[in-house]
């Protein structure tokens, strides 16, 4: 029986409720490593030792442990405050560490969150060692030119609920985290619906520091490879929407970190989202990004931010060490180019888009190749479990030539002067504040030009991170002349935050709010009304528009089903008659053009 095999027999026979079970033996083989960032770790008798360090980074410590290290080495020293900037939806304090040369004037800030998917974890760990050593061994100069706000644990709801069966596909942590909040939102997709208490505060946050970089530390999925640290930003740079902090990035963090953590040994590269991970040879994927994922919310809100996304089969303590030595160089690379981030996120948010990109699909040839991937062999075989040829990775280094997909435009919108929000849409209002986007209250009501939208065929696909999103619908936009009652915000798109405003508002952005699901009372059917009434209403509308007749005249010759089916012909004929409803199929937002 295969190695394999056997570990799943034991792990079959074992007690159902036996937590450390899972079979080392399902990750492939590691690569060795060694490198000049080891000299990082400090002896094992070192009063300033991380909880990490003294595992020999086989665990990762909890909540509780990290506090409690963090407020010991700030009462060591005058560098470090500990503060708190909001609780989760279990009640726990979110922390934060500001690092801060006593008696300077505040400086720009550089914001680090870890732990915003709990089991992916590494970013923490680095960080609770580089705040030893700006604190205490020598590193204060990091201090001179930014101060540093580092964030240990975002999703500590999700931290606190650690297993083995937690990411397995990550080599250590022994235990890590889970992906969710309490409530099982995934907290890399609620920047722009803002619903877990956790992205709120967070948002609130960015809006207060107003950071010159922004760094979120993750732990890859995929497939293997040769490389350990990856990073990537916004659309990978290509597709970002603000192009001086995106070209700030590309040409001066990326080459900046790459040096840094090829000198201390590791083996860096841009993050390879693969197309399949069954056939790496397909390519990888670069695409635009929406303000649900912070890479992009930094995007649209002109604040340069990077995506860390450390290689998932590589162990714990290189991972670790990796991350360190990234923030280090963002650290200090950031201190030097202070007044070019700054000139450049004012550069952005002077911009005024016409058109925002709402659909994409892959582009029919490579944008570009890299010539030699580093990835790692693999061979296959036929699992009992899935019937099918499984990838086995042997660990044996390759090269191989990797196409680069890219993305071709599908649907663009030009971006209307404004957008009229209902006093009635308290939660979107809510958000739109939150988020620092600007509101104009009409003081009486107004009778204006105005851009109407209503939705046909409508879908809705499978609940996602505590929403009903909608999976798919046709929009049909229509000149109305209408009276807004007072108390509607008007939301210009000339303001600072017009981008961001237009990905939430505009109702065909991937992102928006009605993508989102925030409007389910349009999806409503509306008043029923006899059949007697409602098919003479249906046979005179089929009498007097062509258009209608035509196109009811086609799905009865394209599905026998609908023709032979009484009240789904009706239904389709009352969803056309005119002004049957204010509320379904209409999207409740008017347009200024």
């Amino acid at each position: 029986m295969r190695p394999a095999l056997i570990a799943l027999a034991a792990l079959l026979a074992a007690p159902a409720h036996a937590d450390d079970t899972l079979p080392a033996t399902v990750l492939p083989p590691a690569l060795p490593w060694s490198g000049a960032s080891e000299r990082l770790i400090v002896a094992a008798d070192d009063p300033w030792i991380t909880p990490a360090e003294r595992a020999g980074f086989a665990t990762t410590p909890r909540y509780a442990e990290v506090r409690a290290w963090l407020e010991r080495l700030a009462a060591a020293s005058p560098l470090l405050r500990i503060e708190t900037f909001g609780r989760t939806g279990e009640g726990r304090e979110l922390l934060m560490v500001r690092a801060h040369k006593p008696g300077a004037a505040p400086k720009p800030v550089v914001l680090v969150q870890a732990g915003i998917h709990a089991g992916e974890i590494d970013g923490k760990d680095a960080g609770l060692m580089l705040l030893r050593d700006i604190a205490l061994r020598g590193k204060d100069d990091l201090l001179d030119q930014v101060d540093l706000v580092f964030v240990p644990i975002y999703n500590i709801d999700g931290h606190e609920r650690p297993s083995r069966w937690n990411f397995p596909a990550l080599r250590g942590p022994l235990e890590k985290g889970y992906v969710g909040n309490a409530r099982n939102i995934n907290l890399n997709r609620d920047y722009a619906k803002a619903d877990a208490p956790e992205t709120r505060a967070m948002i609130a946050l960015l809006r207060r520091l107003d950071p010159i970089l922004y760094i979120d530390c993750h732990v890859s999925d995929g497939f293997d490879m040769q490389y350990d640290t990856t990073f990537t930003y916004a659309g990978w740079g290509r597709y970002a929407y603000h192009r001086a902090t995106a070209d700030w990035l590309m040409t001066r963090f990326g080459p900046r970190v790459t040096q840094a953590l090829t000198r201390a040994g590791h083996l860096p590269t841009s993050y390879p989202s693969p197309i399949d991970t069954r056939a790496p040879e397909k390519g990888i994927r670069q695409a635009p990004e929406g303000p649900r994922y912070s890479t992009g919310y930094g995007d649209f809100i002109g604040v340069p931010t990077v995506l860390v996304e450390n290689h998932m089969l590589k162990p714990y303590r290189q991972r670790v060490l990796g991350t360190y030595v990234l923030l280090e160089a963002g650290l200090r690379l950031a201190g030097e180019d202070r007044a070019r981030i700054e000139a450049a996120k004012a550069r952005d948010r002077a911009t005024r888009p016409a058109t925002m990109l709402t659909k994409w699909k892959p582009a029919a040839t490579p944008i570009g190749w890299v010539e030699d991937f580093r990835g790692i062999a693999f061979d296959t075989y036929r699992s009992p479990a899935t019937g099918r040829l499984e990838q086995r990775w042997t660990g044996r280094p390759i090269t191989f030539r990797m196409p680069i997909i890219g993305q071709e435009p599908v649907g663009t919108v030009t971006l209307p002067r404004a957008w009229y929000v209902p006093p009635e849409q308290v939660a979107v209002i809510d958000r739109l504040r939150l988020h620092g986007i600007r509101l104009d209250p009409l003081d009486r009501p107004r009778r204006l030009a105005l851009d109407r939208v209503t939705l046909t065929d409508p879908q809705v696909q499978r609940a996602q991170d505590g929403r009903l999103p909608l999976k798919a619908a046709s929009f049909v936009h229509a000149p109305v002349s209408e009276t807004l009652p007072a108390g509607t915000m008007r939301v210009a798109s000339d303001q600072p935050l017009g981008l961001l405003a237009a990905a939430l508002l505009e109702p065909e952005a991937p992102d928006s709010f009605l993508a989102w699901g925030f409007f389910p009372e349009m999806l409503s059917p509306p008043p029923g009304v006899e059949d007697f009434v409602t098919a003479p209403l249906a046979e005179a509308l089929l009498a007097r528009d062509p258009a209608v007749r035509a196109a009811f005249a086609a799905t009865l010759a394209a599905d026998p089903g609908f023709a032979a089916d009484p009240t789904a012909r009706l239904t389709w004929l009352t969803a056309r008659l005119p002004d049957r409803s204010r509320y379904a199929l209409t999207y409740p937002i008017r347009r200024e053009p």
